[in-house]
């Protein structure tokens, strides 16, 4: 493998490059506007240069991970020169290959490389990334090279199509995002009974653990549990009633919710067509 190089080394760069230099590959340079980032991520690898300009770092290496935020990443390839015989890739969910035309236009290789996973600090990134599924998108000789990171990493790959990624990462961030959202709002109920949200995510993170576990290990449409798969419509009827008393603004989102969780119910088996008609008519009001 020739020398690895990052621009931009936040929580996904600093992942992907300890990582890999832990599994032997030359990671040997980086650079990024914050100094302080540089600085750990060198002091992470051994042997590791920061560099202080994206052009000096892609002047010293052969194979660039351009991990910016998504939206400078096209902003970085388009001020680089750079070499016919480099590789440059970039690690965004929802940008394509053609957010790196200006190297390709310059004779480099080029891809994507998009860990499905969730990154909220650098130690979690670090524990987080091996064992993800990656979305790839590139050709050979790229694309053996990036499954060889995978295979490295203890990972899956999928590949991806261009006009692929962004209903994709649409699909990640209402599995992980709004995942966030729900739950921050489920749990910022319980001031209403004068308990904390701390002490609401507490007591709420069993019955969220147990909710993966039963994603993972039993599936759709089995995994569901609650009142619209038992059909229970006098309990569906107090939470409308409850929120829209209390907490009016969260109604709407509750109904659309509910809604879409009716079918789950019913090719699970356990919610009548019967029941569903009414789960439909009361969250339809």
């Amino acid at each position: 493998m020739n020398s690895i190089g990052f621009i931009g080394v936040g929580k996904v760069g600093t992942a992907f490059g300890v990582r890999l230099a832990e599994k032997g590959f030359p990671v040997v340079g980086c650079m990024d506007i914050l100094p302080p980032e540089s600085t750990r991520f060198t002091e992470s690898i051994q042997g590791c240069k920061a560099y202080n300009s994206a052009q000096e770092l892609a002047d010293a290496v052969d194979f660039v991970f351009i991990t910016t935020p998504d939206d400078v990443i096209g902003q970085v390839a388009s001020q680089i020169q750079w070499r016919a015989d480099q590789t440059v890739i970039h690690c965004s969910g929802a940008n394509s290959m053609a957010v790196l035309s200006p190297a390709r236009e310059q004779g480099c290789h080029v891809g994507c490389m998009h860990p499905c996973n969730t990154f909220a600090s650098i130690q979690q990134s670090l524990e987080n990334l091996p064992g993800s599924t990656f979305t790839l998108e590139a050709e050979e000789p790229v694309l053996s090279e990036l499954t060889q990171f995978v295979d490295a990493l203890n990972g899956k790959w999928m590949k991806l199509r261009e006009q692929d990624k962004a209903l994709y990462h649409a699909s990640i961030c209402i599995a992980c995002n709004y995942m966030y959202t729900l739950a921050h709002l489920a749990t910022d109920l319980w001031k209403h009974f004068d308990i904390s949200q701390a002490d609401a995510v507490a007591a709420s993170m069993p019955i969220l653990r147990g909710t993966l576990n039963n994603i993972e290990h039993v599936g759709f449409p089995g995994c569901l549990t609650g009142p619209i798969a038992r059909g229970d419509i006098s309990t569906i009827q107090k939470h409308v009633q409850a929120l829209a008393e209390q907490e009016p603004r969260l109604l709407s989102l509750y109904k659309t919710l509910g809604l879409e969780t009716i079918p789950i119910g019913l090719a699970k088996g356990t919610l009548s067509t019967e029941k569903a008609e009414q789960l439909k008519e009361l969250l339809s009001e």
